[in-house]
Formats: C-alpha cells, structure tokens, sequence
C-alpha cells in the first residue's frame, strides 16, 4: 500500500502548533526537511523502550517494544503537571468543537433534499436484506429453517460487512441481543470486529495532518508503512514521536463516514416511523431506539470523547497492578485523529503466543473477569466492546484494554439487583428471580412474573445438578435467551452488553480450559462484596443467603469465607464489623431474633461438644466405671442430637478459623468491634444472648435430672 507522496517539511505557525511544539522552543533538525513520506513510513524500527509507554494497539509484537529489557526514558509528558495537561485536553477539545452531533432534525434537513441519493442507496439496502429475508421465507417454506439457521446467519454477517460502518454496527448491537437473535446468529455476529478493509494510508495522513495542522514529518520521525488493525470507524497505525521518541499508537478515522452513516440512519428513522404506525406487535418506540443507537455510534465518531473515556477508565480501574490503561497525548489528538501510548502486546485468543511469552491465559482472563467485576458491579462504568482485539497480553504479564469507544454505564439499583439476583440464583428461589426483573428494568411494573417462574424453574433447574459455580456461563446466557424470547422483556442495552462481556471473556478461557466457568471465578468477589459491603441492600441478601427457616446456614458462611479469601482485597475486619453494626441496626429486630437463636445453639454446642470430648479421653474402665456404662457419660442426649452438637462446634470453629487465618488478620481489629459491644443496644443484645443460654442449659439439666428425652427449646 502506498505510503504517500514526498512533502517537503516546514512547521506551521505558533497558532496552529501544539505549545511545546513551538519551533523556538524545540527546534528540530534541518535534514528531516528533505526526507520523504515513504521515506518515514519505512524508517528503521526504533530501540526499544520501557516503562508506562510500553504497548501496542496490535498486539503481535511484530512492531512491539521490550518491556523487560529496555533502559528506562525519561518522557516530556512525565515532566508536564496535570495543569499542561488539563490544557493539552482543552486544545483537543477546541479542536473537536465542530463534530457532528446526532440530531434527527439535522439529518433531515441534510438528506430530506436529496431524493435521488436516497432512492439509491434504498435500492442498495432493500435489494440485500429483501433477498436474505427470501431466502429465510424460503426456508421456512421448506421445513429448513433450523437446519439452515448457521448458513444464513453467515449470509447476514457478509451483507452487513458489504453494506458498511452502520450495518457492521448494527450486526455488532445484535450480537449482544440473546433476546432478539438466535444463538448461531449471535455467534456469526460476534465476528463483525474487523470486518471492513482498510482505506489508503495517503488518506489517512492527510487527515491526520488537517486535524492536526502540522505535516506529518513534524509530528512523526516514523511510521507503520501499513494499517496495524482496520475496524469499522477507522484505522491504527504505529507511530513515533519526533520530539520525544515514545512510540504511540494513531488511530484516524474513515474518510467520509458522518455521510455514510448519516444517510443510513436518516433511512433507518424513515423504517422506524412506518413501524411505530403500522406494525402493532412492537410496543417498543422503534424511532426512540434508533435514535439513541445513532447517538453511541456518534459518540465513537469523537476520538476526544473516546480519550476522556479512556482517561476516565484508567482513573478508576488502573489503580491495580495487573491493569494497564494507555495513556493519552492531548495535543496529538483531535475528534478524527487519536494519538495514545503504544502497548506492546498479545491478543488474548493468541494462545500459544501468549505461552511462549512465559505467561498463562487462565491468570489474564482471571485478570479482566476481576477488572469486568468491579466495572459492571462497583463503580457501574465499563468496557463494552472487550472482544480480543482490545485485550493485550502485556510481555510483564498486565492485561491492556484498550479502544475505549463504546462504553456504557450500569445504574446502581441494577449492579446491586445482579448481586442480590446471584444469591437468589443461589438459593434457587425463582420468585425472587423473576421480581428482580423489576429492578433490572426488564419489566414494567405492571407485568405479572408468575407466568416466567416455572420457566425459571424448569431451566435452572436442570442447569442446576451441579453447584452454581460450576455452570457455564454460556449456557445460563442461552437458557436465559430462551426466556427473555418467549415473555414480555425489553432488556436494557447495558444488561447485554455485560452478557456479551463476560462471555467473550469465558469464550477465551475455554481455548485454554475446557473445564473453565466464570462463574466460579467470579464467585471470590461476590462473596467478598456480601460480607463487606455494607449497603442495605447487600445485607439484606446476605441474611437471606445464610437464614433458612430461622436457622443460620453455617455452611454457607464458611463457604464465603473460603471464597472470600481469594480475593485480593478481602479483609476480616471489614467481615465483622458491618455484621455487628447491621444487628445494633433499630430495624434490625428479626435479624436479632435470629442470632440470638443460633448464638444459644451454638454456645451449647460448644460447651456440650467439649464436654464429650472430655468423656471420650477417659479410659473406657474408668468411663464404665463413674458412669454405670452409659455410652454418653453425663449427657443424656442421643447419638443423633450429640453428632449434630459436634458438627456445628466444628464448623463454628472452623469459621473462627478462616478468620483468624486471612492474610491480613490483625488482633487489634476486635477492639472497634469491642468498641460497638460496648453500645447500650449491644449490652441488651448481650444480655438477651445470656438469657438464652441460660434457659437452654436449665432444661438440659432438668433433663439430666429427669432423665428423660428433652424437647428442642425455642430461646427467647
């Protein structure tokens, strides 16, 4: 491909330079005027560099810098403070201020003129899709539509990738859909992430040098001679900064795209308004769904949008060792032209490329589940294109993300509703299942869920023999699918795009690990969030996770616990003091009830159980001998109630253990927790405990007098 023709190099006037490309201030040297285009693109691959500007946009290492073994750079932006930089942001701004803006009314004064490039490119759309929906029709005509359903599902790929930006678009929003799209088309779909070719390097430098009001060789010592990536909106090339040497990455956009698009979506509205008034099976507002699909495709048009994305993202998520999120150069981007730190790196589906590096798939994709987790559940903004494209290998084994343009939000009822929805999941309680649809806002409040609970029941529970952890996600998203197809949903667009998210990430870990589910992964930080969180509504869910008919589940405690403890930000003091805060709660006298209940068993169990273990260590002749050969020594219990006393002495302790035993457990942690005993509510609590107590006892030494089989006494 061509790499463009000669220019002579001269740098344009202070007011169209970046400030610290101001000729007086870094003069560059003379000979680079001379050289020509092609003659940078072809430049000699650069030395190697370390440090924060490690990457790559591509990630075959073909063009990849050395992280481990290159000498640390010193770069200009590491001397700027965050007020150069916050200026940088404002001149890419300025830069970007007359983007399109998608509004429907700019549309139609734009297109509503030009009949005959409508007809056209109608014509074009209408004789596509009319002849695939033959074909279906076709099918369907000849009992064939399931047995073909893979074949046209490979048809509508290619025609979307023929029909251009917004269709490939379109196919990539409805690979996201289970509720919409079969399975074989959400698979064929998913494929739309590189489905156009490239368009003329020539092109793409001279928008980079229009955006940016500087030739090229003023901004560039070198070049990639072609595209490292082509997606729908725009291409990549590696670059390197003339004045400083950091390798970056240059993403330019497709020439002529806002008419492309434009155009397309000015039909799509004229499609929506015919169905919103003739078709009555879609209750749905099809214009009000095209037009906010067209305003994120228009936001992706923005590159500026997509840097403050991306900066948005590192603040929040790269605070973790094991992330890396590309820094931005401000004065190098624009809204058509985006200009970021190179990473050095390795798609994540490049399995044995990723080995040979030293490194292990499991652990990266363990990496981005945790990542996805606290995107999607803990500040609720997250990545919502992480096909292997945008997810690198790094050469010190960091996981990249990069191409922040579609990203998306999830409302804080709803990550709050998918935890809680976990625990239901859980307990297998589908009412409560098919009523958190109300707060996903998947339903209206005035649909009746009676009718999907058996539909809940009948999947999950099949899907259920074994533990949930060991579900494949795919399969719940399937199932699932099934469902949401056959009732009332309208589920909300960044509910499948955390589908589409976490699947793609268990779709890699299964190259390396048949046996993989994310769930399973996932589950640490579920658990972690249970038991340290102490919003109202994930308390709730934990006492409904652990109570089962007045009774507490030891088990499962012992079981977040264990859970809990692999994750890397789990504390025991955050465990216990929420537990202790939400008993002193004023609304928390059923929970109260509850604990008083168990802490009496417990104590009981504790106590008796010791006392067995004392009679078991005494010999059998003396034991026969205090005791007139009675099995059980003083306690007059049977075999059943003393074996079901010791297993939850066992698992009390066992519990008292974990905690003990967490990495970062400190004793001094008990004395805000001491602290909280010392409330007047804690002493009342206290004292309610000890009543208990003492009325269990009572009756077991009534019993022991009596010598009759004692009744399970309710504590007060």
């Amino acid at each position: 491909m061509a790499a463009g023709t000669p220019a002579a190099l001269s740098l344009a006037s202070s007011s169209s330079c970046p400030n610290f490309l101001h000729p007086r201030r870094f003069p560059l040297p003379s000979k680079v005027s001379g050289l020509p285009r092609a003659a940078l693109a072809e430049a000699k691959s650069v030395p190697a560099l370390r440090g924060d500007a490690s990457g790559g946009l591509a990630g075959n290492g073909e063009y990849g810098i050395q992280v481990a073994d290159a000498a640390p750079i010193l770069s200009i932006r590491s001397r700027m403070d965050r007020a150069s930089d916050i200026q940088a942001e404002a001149r890419a701004m300025t830069r970007a201020v007359n983007s399109f803006v998608y509004t429907p009314e700019l549309l139609s004064a734009r297109y509503g003129s030009r009949p005959i490039k409508v007809l056209q490119r109608t014509v074009e759309i209408l004789t596509a899709l009319g002849n695939f929906a033959f074909k279906l029709f076709l099918d369907q005509r000849q009992g064939l539509l399931e047995q073909r359903k893979r074949i046209r599902a490979v048809e509508l790929r290619r025609i979307f990738t023929r029909l251009g930006p917004t269709f490939v678009k379109i196919g990539q929003g409805l690979s996201t859909r289970p509720d919409i799209c079969p399975p074989e088309y959400l698979d064929e779909l998913s494929e739309l992430q590189d489905a156009l070719p490239t368009f003329p390097d020539a092109e793409a430098f001279a928008c980079i040098e229009r955006e940016l009001g500087l030739p090229l060789e003023a901004i560039f010592s070198s070049t990639s001679p072609s595209p490292i990536a082509a997606a729908s909106l725009g291409q990549v090339y590696k670059a390197q900064l003339r004045l400083s040497g950091e390798l970056v990455a240059v993403k330019v956009q497709r020439p002529n795209i806002e008419e492309a698009i434009g155009l397309d979506f000015f039909l799509l509205r004229g499609l929506g308004f015919l169905i919103n008034k003739y078709v009555d099976v879609v209750s749905s507002d099809v214009v009000a769904l095209i037009d906010e699909f067209a305003r994120r495709v228009y936001q992706e048009l923005n590159y500026v949008q997509e840097g403050q994305n991306a900066r948005r993202f590192k603040k929040l998520y790269a605070d973790k060792a094991d992330v890396l999120v590309p820094d931005i150069f401000w004065d190098y981007t624009s809204a058509k032209v985006l200009t970021m730190d190179w990473v050095d790196g390795i798609k994540l589906n490049q399995q044995e490329a990723i080995e040979k590096q030293g490194l292990k798939v499991l652990e990266l994709v363990n990496i981005g589940i945790q990542c996805s987790l606290r995107q999607l559940l803990e500040y609720g903004y997250f990545h919502a294109d992480p096909h292997p494209g945008n997810l690198l290998a790094t050469p010190d084994g960091r996981l990249a993300f990069i191409d922040f343009g579609m990203m998306s939000e999830t409302p804080e009822q709803a990550r709050l509703a998918i935890i809680g929805h976990v625990v239901h999941l859980v307990n297998r309680d589908y009412e409560a299942m098919a009523r958190d649809y109300y707060d996903l806002d998947f339903l209206s409040p005035d649909v009746d869920v009676s009718p999907i609970v058996p539909a809940l029941r009948n999947f999950f529970d099949d899907a259920l023999n074994a533990t949930v952890s060991e579900l494949n996600f795919k399969t719940i998203v399937n199932g699932l699918g099934a469902v949401l197809y056959e009732y009332p949903f309208n589920v909300p667009a960044y509910y499948a795009l955390i589908l589409r998210s976490l699947t793609v990430l268990e779709g890699l870990a299964i190259y390396a690990d048949p046996n993989f589910k994310v769930l399973a992964a996932s589950y640490p930080y579920f658990a972690k969030r249970l038991l340290t969180d102490p919003n109202p509504y994930l308390r709730d869910a934990l006492i409904e996770l652990l109570f089962k008919d007045g009774r507490f589940r030891w088990n499962r405690l012992e079981n977040l616990l264990v859970q809990g403890r692999k994750d890397k930000d789990f504390t025991a003091k955050d465990a216990l003091q929420p537990i202790l805060k939400l008993l002193l709660d004023p609304e928390g006298e059923e929970l109260r009830v509850l604990v008083v209940k168990e802490s009496v068993y417990a104590t009981e169990a504790i106590v008796f159980g010791s006392m067995s273990d004392a009679f078991n260590s005494i010999p059998q002749p003396v034991r026969s001998l205090i005791f007139n050969s009675n099995g059980n020594g003083p306690l007059n219990i049977s075999d059943a109630e003393r074996e079901r006393m010791l297993q939850l002495r066992d698992r009390v302790f066992r519990t008292w253990s974990l905690l003990r035993s967490s990495d970062n457990f400190d004793p001094s942690l008990l004395q805000p927790i001491l602290q909280v005993l010392q409330e007047p509510e804690a002493r009342i609590l206290g004292g309610r405990v000890v009543g208990g107590i003492t009325q269990r006892f009572a009756a077991r030494l009534l019993q022991q007098v009596l010598r009759t089989p004692v009744t399970a006494a309710t504590p007060l």
